[in-house]
């Protein structure tokens, strides 16, 4: 009969396990990856989490964690952990992502003198096929910007205009919905201003180009707007005048799929996605792409080739220079005859 681990208890979502000198020094990694790593807060959460449901599996099994107990860790220790966390539905992603806050955490201990956790060494990350980008169809990512489209809802009209003006940012300039509700009343993308500056993962800060008409459904959003806005506060606010909840947009974009006959996919991030692979499809830079997105990687971005490969072809065909010789070559082939070598 196969064996189910307890589930992991829910005081471990509170403190870290362990005695005095274990949850000293994780407060201490946590504030590092906040301070010094400058990690996206909700990534240093998860990180938190993650070593917060490993200290507590230990605690089940060898009773009060120690960092020497730490230190002397075997792979079997870590692995029961995985398994355990497989055992409860946890994704691949997720047990990938655990490892690598486990990771942090040992490098952590180790450049503070406690000695180092060989075990992780012996423990290979899962195997993850990442997800490719879900883009939604041009038509349908305009149509979401668009203000007419909820025409017929019992909304404030300022409120849809608020709604779009996000959408457009969005999907115009390629933002994370985090980033666009970032964005202060001072430095609001109205007409004249062709570019912005926000504050991306990690608190890295980039400039993103503004194209008119983002500028423009943001002029239309501020002029319909009845808050007066602080210019040093959000630039996007609710009906009562508080910083919008990213909620609220996908609320909004949920609304929305049913009459565009859109998948459950289609969602504010899938904006962004969309902003990537139709710059892509026209033959936009891959270099100059990371960098409106902000990615730390080209890697990340190169997804986005994978999403339309049969148009990147196309592409190849029309700008590289031999490319009349490879139509010659399908013509010769079609024909039966052997294309020269």
């Amino acid at each position: 009969m196969l064996h189910v681990p307890p589930p992991i208890p829910e005081a471990c979502a509170v403190a870290f396990p362990g005695d005095d000198a274990v949850r000293s020094v994780a407060m201490a990694w946590q504030d590092s990856l906040l301070r010094e790593r400058r990690m996206a807060a909700n990534t240093v959460e998860a990180y938190a989490r993650d070593l917060r449901q490993f200290l507590c599996h230990l605690q089940s099994r060898t009773g009060a964690v120690r960092i020497a107990g730490l230190v002397a860790l075997k792979p079997r220790d870590i692995r029961g952990f995985m398994a355990a966390r497989r055992a409860e539905g946890v994704s691949g992603r997720s047990l990938m992502r655990a490892l690598a806050g486990l990771r942090s955490f040992a490098r952590h201990l180790e450049r503070e003198g406690h000695g180092s956790v060989s075990a992780l060494g012996a423990i290979r990350s899962p195997k993850v096929e990442r997800r490719l980008p879900r883009p939604i169809p041009i038509v349908a990512a305009r149509a979401l910007t668009d203000i007419d489209i909820r025409a017929g809802e019992t909304r404030e009209p300022w409120v849809l205009a608020r709604d779009a003006a996000v959408l457009a940012l969005l999907y115009g300039s390629g933002l994370r919905i985090s980033e666009a509700l970032g964005l202060t009343r001072r430095d609001a993308p109205v007409p004249g201003v062709d570019s912005v500056t926000v504050m991306g993962k990690g608190g890295k800060e980039r400039m993103v180009p503004i194209l008119p008409v983002v500028a423009e459904a943001v002029a239309a959003y501020l002029a319909a707007c009845p808050h007066a806005l602080d210019p040093e506060g959000p630039l996007f606010v609710g009906v009562k005048g508080g910083k919008l909840s990213p909620r609220i947009i996908q609320y909004a974009v949920a609304s929305l799929r049913g009459a565009l006959g859109l998948p459950d996919s289609a969602t504010p991030h899938a904006l962004r996605h969309s902003f990537a692979t139709h710059l892509l499809a026209r033959q936009g830079e891959l270099r100059a792409i990371q960098e409106l997105l902000g990615h730390a990687s080209l890697s990340t971005t190169q997804l986005y080739t994978k999403v339309d490969a049969a148009r990147l072809m196309d592409a190849f065909d029309q700008a590289h220079p031999r490319a009349g010789t490879r139509a010659t070559d399908r013509v010769l082939d079609s024909a039966g005859r052997s294309p020269a070598r």
